[in-house]
């Protein structure tokens, strides 16, 4: 059966992600902005999010959510997890029930400390709730580069028929049925990657930016298993794979946050020139909220929330985490 897929959100991600999916399924993608929407209807381009990529011409876009949703088999949320409850109350106005939701965000949310696929599940409690998360930069898919990538539902047959809808030949979807630790893993490396832009800003060199990412790994896993995720999963793709991506490429935002801030500037001066959202700034403060609760130390994500939320430097950051006496590489901080 052909399922017919929405995805909301025309940024660089979901308009990406509703372009592999027109490939297979009649696809409908909302955007917020009229003027984008026209832009791809007529000139099958989005140069803010996406220079010099030409999209499909069966891509189609609207500026309505009911008209998006309301025949929808399959709904893709690709909006910010700041704006995902809200999207979500205004989805259930229109959507039919029993329809998969799958959240393309890569963030918690701030006062909860929910997931998306938890906020999905507290707004329509009726649906089965999924992730799609890896390695993904949406510029080099667009241009063709191979990439992989996993489903995360927890129902394993529902996870095959969603497979489907977006695995092509250079793009490999992954079924995971471990939902918790695919989403954790996609939300906290991005705090290590301003870790790991903040490296890069000051210079400090491949040797130090590969023991940023590494013990970044083992906070994430520490905290993600302490949080039900299961330990395998942060090995894989939704795991180490988008950590190394986020971690060292050009094109990631949460990477450029840190960057930016190891040369210097400050935070507010970052986010006003940008155009799209860096999770980790606002899930820095979530994760050590998250690692309290658990009783989890977490000394990485420690100095990016100094530097970002309370005034520290990269230079900071970095002497305080040398600074710390090693332990046991498996079982310590």
């Amino acid at each position: 059966m052909e399922l017919r897929v929405a995805v909301l959100g025309a940024g660089s991600w979901g308009t990406s992600v509703a372009a592999l999916a027109c490939r297979h399924s009649p696809t409908l993608l909302w955007g917020r902005s009229p003027a984008s929407v026209r832009e791809i209807n007529e000139q099958r381009s989005l140069e803010r999010y996406l220079p010099g990529v030409r999209l499909p011409r069966t891509l189609r876009t609207t500026e309505s959510i009911e008209e998006a949703v309301r025949e929808a088999d399959v709904l893709v949320m690709g909006v910010p997890s700041h704006s995902m409850r809200a999207t979500l109350e205004e989805v259930a106005k229109f959507l039919r029930p029993w329809v998969p939701v799958v959240s393309l965000a890569k963030g918690l949310e701030q006062d909860s400390h929910l997931r998306m696929t938890q906020v999905i599940q507290d707004v329509l409690p009726d649906h089965v709730a999924g992730a799609l998360t890896g390695p993904n930069l949406a510029r080099e898919i667009m241009a063709g580069f191979a990439a992989a990538s996993v489903i995360a539902i927890e129902d394993e047959r529902v996870a095959r028929q969603v497979q489907r809808v977006f695995h092509s030949g250079r793009f490999r979807v992954y079924t995971n049925t471990d939902v918790v630790g695919c989403e954790l893993g996609g939300a906290l490396k991005n705090v290590i990657a301003i870790a790991s832009g903040m490296g890069d800003g000051l210079g400090v060199g491949d040797n130090t930016r590969s023991a940023v990412i590494t013990r970044g790994l083992a906070e994430i896993t520490r905290l993600g298993v302490a949080m039900g995720g299961r330990a395998p999963t942060f090995a894989g793709l939704a795991g180490m794979g988008d950590l190394i991506a986020t971690c060292v490429s050009p094109q990631s935002r949460n990477r450029h946050v840190g960057e930016q801030l190891g040369k210097g500037r400050t935070i507010e001066e970052i986010i006003a020139e940008m155009h799209m959202v860096a999770e980790g700034v606002k899930t820095s403060r979530v994760v050590l909220e998250l690692g309290a609760r658990h009783g989890i130390e977490l000394p990485i994500a420690a100095e990016v929330y100094g530097v970002v939320h309370e005034g520290r430097t990269a230079m900071q950051a970095y002497r305080g985490l040398t600074q710390r006496a090693p332990g046991a590489e498996m079982d310590s901080d």
